[in-house]
């Protein structure tokens, strides 16, 4: 619809109707009106996959790498196509907007969602994201700008103040937005967190720059409970407030419409956005509805493959990799992770995937008929027990595997039943009558010892096990984040001996009560074998074999939304694992199976270092293909990787007194580590291939992007080795002798390119003019600043061999 029609209908609408629009109608739907012709719109989180309306892990989504994997392709072909995937998943579950990508940056690798981020770089998160935008809203589904702004941490997020200098923010945090909105996103979140004195949903930022200046001609959609003000969001360029039914608007919105606190203009002008989306998505008029799609040709899981490969990064190799099959006879596949590995982070995205490939899936079947595969998992890695899943229960009333759930009333009776496959129940069915949620198992320990059960929630709760109580009292909530009421409430566990052979009864109870949610997390964890022997098992293991696997990572809950991490280093014993493991066998591969930065203190004993993140579902293929040469590891780091988290110069996440300060201004991830002068683990952009090249020549000329003086870099390369590769050609500026202050270097461009053994190509890389402006914070604009400029190429922020420079005259953008 045009401009015009869609403001006749905003003007058919009523104050009271007009307002109705703006609050959600369910969590994950908006109001429909019919008078218009407007239609529900349905929302679905995002980014790893999308899940649509439902907690419920009978309704499986496709998984795929964790946002820090996406960032690591340094592929915008490759991450369109990721985002296209996303939309067909949304097109099949009848979901109108997916909420990602997630914009935010790689400040302090103790970040609690990290993973959900592409980048410590604003160039290269804001390509990447632009490029999911893209794929995503290709097919009519909207994508979603998110957090918006400066929500790079996890602790006190709610209520957290950010205290950020104009520069900084217009140069580092905002730009992904920025870019963003050049792509054409139909929506943008506003964050939970204030900047600089005002919560997100009522701050200005959301008129300037995001609608004003930069354009923006979409919808600001909260966080979900962000909006928390009447008349000051309301006033502010905030559109739509999630979740409904209810929330700080209705009511009290039109009262202060009426009392002149909200212009009306203000609300017909979020009315006219909700339209523009609706039309946008087909959920209004004569429009489309949303058909069931699947992806073209089945060939989903062979994207998600190609993009496990291609997101994995190879930190280190001492002529270990690729693996020759010809040569191997037997192969030591050690680790907890090689069975059970985590294939995303914790927290609101969360999704079901239909089925897994593991490390140790994805090796056995490369090697069938071939070799040998030997699994050790050493030692157990401590950490919360896990919710009870169909591999170690059954249900006590049919015995199919999983955990019976039942709804009872205050007496007892029974409202609802059903078999459910997961101990980890976040929606069970309510009615008003519903009282008490209960999940009962039987699980068989296969031999005699310790287990140690848990349940989850608030209020009232108890735990038995054969009748025995283990866990009973009354639980008060002590938080206001929805992630941990809703997704992750704490756990109270208890431990008790059982028999080997003996089924035991588990039931798990807890009472529902206003304002505590409905979740209940069920979780039970075997006795630990003997850590000594397991630890030895998988030594032996790794000296008879001709080539050891180990695969290590952060655990359940280590990486998570709601909290940011306190520690670097792997839990349990696994660095004590690999260092034993490679003494043992000098061709040990070590797989790091984390979703942001871990310490590897063992990192040169390995023969080689390979950075799986959080693959998704088709991790263990994937991960064969890169072991066995199938595909190269194509990932290049999107955040710098410090030895030890004392050497990381930007790390604080924790606000004091309610305020976290942006102290490092410019400088965050390789910039930090460039001013301060300290060498990390791995450089941002650094990651190897499976051959070598060499850098031969830098030209660089002056263009015109249509935005001002760009400038044309070629760098002309080699391959030197002995196979096909794929190199990222990173292009950094440098302005020595700044009247203002800068970055030691910034990331201004990049591109891929291919050859054969001994072929030279030339790589293209078109830095734009904005890249060298900055903020004049006095002026309130954008400044090319004049005199001699450096440009340097090569393959990541630390290793830059080719160098240039240009001259540049003062000019206003």
């Amino acid at each position: 619809m045009t401009r015009d029609e869609l403001l006749k209908l905003v003007g058919a609408l009523d104050l009271a109707r007009k307002v109705g629009l703006l609050t959600g109608a369910t969590v994950w739907r908006t109001r429909a009106e019919p008078a218009l012709g407007l239609r529900e719109m349905v929302f679905s989180d995002g980014p790893a996959g999308v899940r649509g309306e439902e907690w419920d892990e009978r309704r499986t989504s496709l998984l795929l790498p964790s946002a820090s994997a996406l960032g690591s392709l340094w592929d915008e072909q490759l991450a369109g196509q990721l985002g296209e995937l996303l939309a067909f998943e949304a097109l099949g579950k009848g979901v109108h907007a997916v909420l990602a990508p997630t914009l935010n940056l790689h400040r302090s690798p103790l970040g609690g969602r990290h993973f959900e981020c592409l980048a410590e770089d604003p160039e290269l998160a804001a390509r990447t994201g632009s490029a999911l935008i893209h794929g995503i809203q290709a097919h009519g589904v909207a994508a979603t700008a998110k957090h918006y702004v400066a929500n790079d941490s996890e602790t006190e997020r709610l209520t957290m103040d950010v205290r950020v200098d104009e520069r900084t923010l217009r140069e580092v945090y905002l730009a992904p937005f920025e870019a963003a909105v050049r792509a054409g996103v139909w929506l943008v979140m506003s964050a939970y967190n204030g900047v600089n004195g005002t919560t997100m949903t009522a701050s200005e930022l959301l008129a300037e720059p995001l609608k004003g200046e930069w354009g923006f001609d979409g919808a600001v959609v909260s966080d979900w409970g962000a909006v928390r003000l009447t008349a000051a969001s309301a006033a502010a360029a905030q559109d739509l407030a999630m979740p409904g039914p209810d929330g700080p608007w209705g009511a009290a919105l039109m009262a202060a419409v009426r009392s002149g606190s909200v212009p009306e203009k203000a609300i017909d002008d979020k009315v006219l956005r909700l339209l523009t989306l609706a039309d946008r998505v087909g959920a209004l008029g004569s429009g489309r509805s949303i058909p069931p799609r699947a992806w073209p040709g089945g060939t989903a899981r062979r994207l998600l493959r190609r993009a496990v490969a291609a997101s994995t990064v190879l930190l280190h190799n001492d002529d270990v990799l690729p693996l020759d099959l010809s040569a191997l006879h037997s192969v030591a596949v050690i680790g907890r992770h090689a069975s059970a590995p985590r294939l995303q982070g914790g927290g609101s995205a969360g999704v079901f995937p239909p089925d897994v490939v593991t490390p140790l899936d994805g090796i056995r079947a490369r090697l069938h008929g071939r070799a040998e595969v030997l699994h050790a998992p050493g030692p157990d890695l401590g950490g919360q027990p896990l919710p009870l899943d169909p591999a170690r229960c059954t249900n006590p009333l049919t015995g199919e595997p999983g955990v019976l759930m039942r709804v009872l009333t205050e007496d007892g009776h029974e409202l609802h039943s059903e078999h459910r496959l997961s101990g980890r129940q976040l929606e069970p069915p309510v009615a008003p009558e519903a009282h008490t949620v209960e999940i009962s198992a039987l699980v068989r320990p296969v031999s005699d010892g310790k287990w140690t059960f848990g349940v989850g929630g608030y209020g009232r709760m108890s735990l038995a096990v054969d009748g025995q109580p283990l866990v009973e009292g009354e639980f008060a909530r002590d938080t206001e984040d929805p992630a941990v009421i809703h997704l992750d409430p704490p756990r109270r566990h208890a431990s008790v001996w059982l028999a080997g052979g003996h089924a035991a009864h588990l039931v798990a109870r807890r009472e529902l009560a206003p304002d505590t949610g409905r979740a209940i997390v069920v979780t039970a964890a075997a006795p630990e074998p003997d850590p000594e022997r397991a630890l030895a098992e998988a030594v032996e293991a790794a000296r008879h074999a001709a080539v050891a696997v180990v695969v290590v990572g952060t655990t359940e809950g280590g990486e998570s939304e709601g909290h940011d991490r306190t520690s670097l280093t792997l839990p349990g014993r696994q660095d004590e694992l690999v260092s034993a493991v490679a003494a043992a066998n000098p061709r040990t591969v070590v797989v790091v199976n984390s979703g942001g930065p871990v310490e590897l203190p063992w990192r040169e004993q390995a023969g080689a270092v390979l950075l799986s993140w959080f693959p998704g579902q088709e991790a263990g293929s994937g991960l064969a293909d890169v072991l066995f040469g199938a595909a190269e590891p194509g990932g290049r780091l999107p955040t710098t990787w410090g030895a030890a988290l004392a050497d990381a110069p930007v790390r604080e996440t924790r606000p004091r007194d309610g305020e976290l300060v942006y102290a490092e201004g410019l400088h965050i991830g390789y910039r930090a580590w460039l001013r301060a002068g300290r060498e990390p683990a791995y450089w941002f952009g650094h990651g190897l291939g499976y051959t070598t090249w060499s850098y031969d020549r830098l030209r660089v000329a002056s263009t015109n992007d249509g935005g001002g003086a760009a400038l044309a870099v070629e760098v002309q390369l080699r391959n030197t080795g002995a196979r096909p590769g794929r190199e990222v050609v990173q292009v950094y500026l440098a302005r020595p002798d700044s009247a203002v202050e800068r970055p030691v270097r910034w990331l201004a461009g990049f591109t891929a390119v291919s050859a054969g053994p001994g072929e030279t190509v030339t790589a293209s890389v078109e830095v734009p003019a904005r890249m060298l402006r900055h903020w004049d914070a006095d002026e309130g604009a954008w400044r090319t600043e004049a005199g001699v400029w450096r440009i340097l190429a090569g393959r990541s922020a630390g290793d830059l061999p080719l160098t240039a420079t240009v001259r540049r005259s003062n000019s206003r953008a």
